[in-house]
């Protein structure tokens, strides 16, 4: 499955438009994981705990994406983006959302460059 955040992939054109995607999780810390976040946060840096946890949160969301294409008999992905946002203290979620196209290698391309 190829995605993009552009609207287009070089190298190949669009053939058909199969309708927008979305894929979305929701996480949160555990009580370990925000005590470990809390002893980050009063030394100060990077929070690696909590970009380990969107990290995983950002892949489950791009599954989901996936599947949902997938399930439309997509084989590419155009104008992929990604949203953040907080429910409640402490829940994120992460939404990727973009349009399921069917696309294939555009002959015109010389693909020797």
């Amino acid at each position: 499955m190829l995605l993009s955040t552009t609207h287009s992939i070089p190298g190949y054109r669009v053939t058909r438009v199969l309708g927008v995607v979305t894929g979305m999780t929701v996480r949160t810390r555990g009580m370990l994981g925000r005590f470990i976040a809390g002893i980050e946060a009063m030394v100060g840096g990077r929070a690696e705990s909590y970009i380990m946890e969107l990290k995983k949160a950002r892949e489950e969301a791009v599954r989901d994406l996936v599947a949902e294409a997938m399930r439309l008999g997509a084989n590419a992905v155009v104008g992929v983006d990604f949203e953040t946002s907080e429910v409640l203290e402490g829940f994120v979620v992460i939404t990727a959302t973009g349009t399921a196209v069917l696309v294939e290698p555009d002959q015109r391309v010389d693909r020797a460059q």
